[in-house]
């Protein structure tokens, strides 16, 4: 079996790994249209798939053309790396074409040799490649003889709000376009994995948490954040291929820790470290699409203080809580709660949180969103939010609009196959602060005294990329987790262990070489 890679140790993709991805959507419409009274496949109507690629862009008016990602949902069924492609499936037969644009003459001096159809087709394990301005052609001789249906992609993706807007296509009489069915059930294809999707999310994790440790190795009061994320990029790149990260990678120090999502190009990670500091880096790379969310936190001098201590295992026992009651059956806002529990009690102990308060009544009255603002986790695969987290119809449950809980990306009931991140975090945030005390519910839970010695210590979060198994959970994550561990590795001391010592963290291949 051929296959995608980008030469020495790189990860070896096989060429059917999407035609098993078509293979699955053509049974989920098959599944639907049994329950409907036509069936496109035993009916005289003929039904196509039909998707647009990616579109190259260019900076602003300048001609400079960033490196083109591909439309999530036409890699997941094409893998397609170029721009400007079509992709066609025959609903009945599975039979796949491509459309590529037809490329000028010149553009071999530029962007190097232009490929026939046919070593497209066979490059991306498909039965056959046309050019675009042939799709009108293809659509008028699928609809010559029978009703033409084709499967549009429309819908709005819950995490960003964006709406994926079906393209724009020539007028075929003979076509009816439904834009109603192929959002959904490609969406929730996506949120299953195969074992072949399993496999390369793996390697991504474990790679991912090589540079994360490369970079712990390296950490020292007087670096710079840049110098943080510049140590993983290399790494991924230098030595896995990986030319893209799955997100702005966020090397969040000191008082910038309790910014959720710093980086980005007002606050570029640019601060320099200093010895007390508590360093939180949320960074994943990808490969072929696919893409990994970790987040590591620890102490830029390599050892905790007693207060950093404290926060940190209060987050890890919240994370390890999730991961002994994940698997299929289980409520994801259940989940979220369990965090939320070793979180407060970490606050307790702290004497930021009343020592008698009751921990029940705290979750209920939502006093955990104020230190853990954002949501446990969400899907991850082709995109790092990825999608899935709220469909519409029975079965899928709605957002809350509680504080914390709205933040969650997905309310669902956990399922074998899911991908997940597992990511509670603990923060000092002055507004949130400030609102709880003032409000007359959730001050009576806590000390100011002790608020305001937190204030500006930044947060903690913990991050780690979980397959939902069949009777429990696998955490694809290999990164330094216990405080024993973290000072280890900070010291000099060796990784991957001999042996794991927290067991309640899943990581089934921790000690694999």
């Amino acid at each position: 079996m051929p296959f995608f890679h980008l030469g020495l140790n790189t990860f070896k993709v096989p060429t059917d790994f999407h035609a098993n991805n078509r293979a699955k959507i053509l049974n989920k419409i098959s599944q639907q249209s049994e329950r409907r009274t036509t069936n496109p496949k035993t009916s005289n109507n003929k039904a196509i798939i039909l998707l647009k690629g990616g579109t190259n862009l260019e900076r602003n008016d300048t001609d400079h053309e960033p490196i083109f990602r591909q439309e999530s949902y036409f890699h997941y069924l094409f893998g397609v790396k170029e721009p400007d492609f079509w992709g066609a499936i025959d609903v009945e037969s599975g039979k796949t074409t491509l459309f590529a644009p037809r490329l000028p003459p010149e553009y071999a001096t530029i962007m190097g040799k232009i490929l026939t159809t046919e070593d497209i087709a066979a490059m991306y394990y498909v039965e056959e490649c046309r050019y675009v301005d042939e799709l009108e052609d293809y659509l008028l001789l699928k609809g010559h003889k029978e009703k033409l249906t084709l499967y549009l992609m429309e819908g709005r993706n819950s995490d960003s709000g964006n709406l994926y807007q079906a393209p724009s296509l020539p007028s075929i009489t003979t076509c009816t376009k439904d834009k109603t069915t192929l959002f959904s059930l490609l969406a929730e294809s996506r949120v299953i994995k195969t074992a072949q999707e399993l496999q390369l999310l793996r390697h991504v994790a474990e790679l991912s948490s090589e540079a994360h440790v490369e970079v712990m190795r390296h950490t020292q009061p007087g670096m710079t954040e840049w110098q943080l994320e510049a140590t993983f990029r290399h790494y991924t790149y230098y030595y896995y291929g990986c030319r893209n990260v799955g997100y702005t990678p966020i090397c969040a120090c000191g008082p910038s820790s309790a910014v959720l999502h710093y980086g980005h190009a007002g606050a570029p990670n640019a601060r320099t470290l200093t010895n007390s500091d508590m360093c939180l880096l949320d960074m994943g790379t990808e490969y072929h699409c696919y893409g990994s969310d970790i987040t590591c936190s620890f102490p830029a001098n390599g050892t905790f203080n007693a207060t950093q201590r404290i926060v940190y295992e209060g987050v890890l026992q919240a994370q390890a809580a999730v991961l002994r009651m994940l698997k299929p059956g289980v409520d994801w806002v259940e989940c979220h709660f369990a965090a939320e529990r070793a979180v407060l009690q970490a606050m307790m102990l702290l004497g930021v949180v009343v020592s008698t308060s009751n921990i029940e009544k705290m979750i209920q009255n939502r006093l955990g969103a104020v230190f853990m603002p954002h949501g446990l986790g969400h899907f991850i695969g082709i995109d790092t939010h990825d999608v899935g987290g709220y469909l519409a119809g029975a079965g899928h449950p709605p957002r809350s609009p509680l504080p914390g809980l709205k933040k969650l990306r997905t309310a669902r009931i956990m399922e074998q196959g899911m991908v997940v991140t597992v990511e509670p975090g603990c923060y000092f945030i002055d507004h949130l602060l400030d609102g709880a005390l003032e409000d007359d519910v959730l001050k009576q839970y806590l000390v100011p005294d002790g608020v305001n010695r937190l204030r500006g210590s930044g947060g903690v979060r913990l991050e780690d990329v979980v397959v939902v198994t069949e009777d429990g959970c696998d955490n694809f994550t290999r990164c330094p987790r216990t405080v024993k561990e973290v000072e280890h590795v900070m010291g000099g001391g060796k990784w991957p262990p001999v042996s794991d010592e927290a067991p309640d963290l899943k990581r089934s291949r921790l000690t694999a070489v």
